[in-house]
């Protein structure tokens, strides 16, 4: 069984930074690509970033691009998100996926992605 379980979050002041951790634990004898969405109250969930698991560049969303930087970690099936200059409209749930998607474009997808955690909250006040 897979399990996928977040760290960090919390509250932070407009402008400042926050650190997000993910790691995928259980029967992971196969690389994942890792990626976070994230869902505000009343709007749907949205893509972040990825970070590939076949040697790909990170993926971002367009909004996140220049603030947010996904890494993967040295440990096997971990990967980590560092936020800065958040802006109160970063408020939301954070959610860590695992998945193998096939496309450049699939990693933007909720479809390919088959493990998902409980999510962190982050909350950015003005």
């Amino acid at each position: 069984q897979v399990q996928v379980e977040e760290s960090g979050g919390g509250l932070v002041q407009a402008g400042g930074s926050l650190n997000l951790s993910c790691a995928v634990t259980g029967r992971t004898w196969s690389l994942y690509a890792l990626a976070w969405f994230r869902q505000a109250p009343q709007k749907e969930r949205e893509f972040v970033a990825a970070v590939g698991w076949n040697g790909e560049s990170p993926y971002y969303n367009d909004p996140m691009k220049g603030r947010f930087t996904i890494t993967r970690g040295t440990v096997k099936n971990t990967a980590h998100l560092q936020m800065k200059s958040l802006e109160p409209e970063d408020t939301a749930v954070y959610v860590c996926a695992a998945g193998r998607p096939w496309s450049s474009s699939g990693y933007h997808s909720e479809n390919e992605y088959n493990y998902w955690g409980q999510g962190t909250q982050v909350t950015v006040s003005i």
